[in-house]
């Protein structure tokens, strides 16, 4: 059986990051953007992060440029637009593609685990949520519309 686990992905500075490294954590994956109207939802995943962290959760955070061309910068202006702006210090990696012949292989498992809206296994848009329990399993999957603040329940049941 395939678990989050047994993928990789580069952080944001340039590291080769094992996810099993979120072993027994509920995870929040998120593809992301600094131009786009959910930007704001940094906060709201920063904050889910900040209260929840110490009983095993995380954001994981994706950067991603397919969506209106709105995650244009490189992974140092993205890490500093997020600093600067919203004080992310949940985990974030380099800019990858969530769609199309390139996509992430991450994304290609969780897309087909938990499908979207009328079966559609492709994402939408920037700030699509996919929430994993303790054992790397994907448990649901969330609008971009759906703001944090709004998992937090679901988030605390698992943990």
């Amino acid at each position: 059986m395939t678990t989050l686990y047994d993928f990789s992905a580069r952080d944001i500075e340039g590291r080769d990051v094992t996810l099993e490294r979120f072993r027994g954590q509920v995870l929040l994956v998120v593809n992301t953007a600094s131009q786009c109207g959910f930007t704001k939802q940094y906060a709201g995943l920063e904050e889910l992060y900040e209260n929840l962290h110490e009983r095993g959760f995380s954001v994981l955070g994706f950067p991603c440029n397919q969506f209106g061309g709105q995650e244009p910068g490189d992974e140092a202006e993205i890490a500093s637009f997020c600093n600067l702006n919203y004080g992310v210090r949940f985990p974030m990696f380099a800019k990858i593609d969530v769609n199309g012949a390139e996509a992430h292989p991450l994304y290609r498992w969780l897309k087909n685990e938990a499908k979207g809206l009328l079966g559609s296994e492709a994402i939408k848009w920037n700030f699509t949520k996919f929430l994993i329990d303790r054992a790397g399993q994907v448990v649901d999957r969330f609008a971009p519309t759906t703001e944090p603040a709004a998992l937090r329940e679901r988030i605390e049941k698992l943990l």
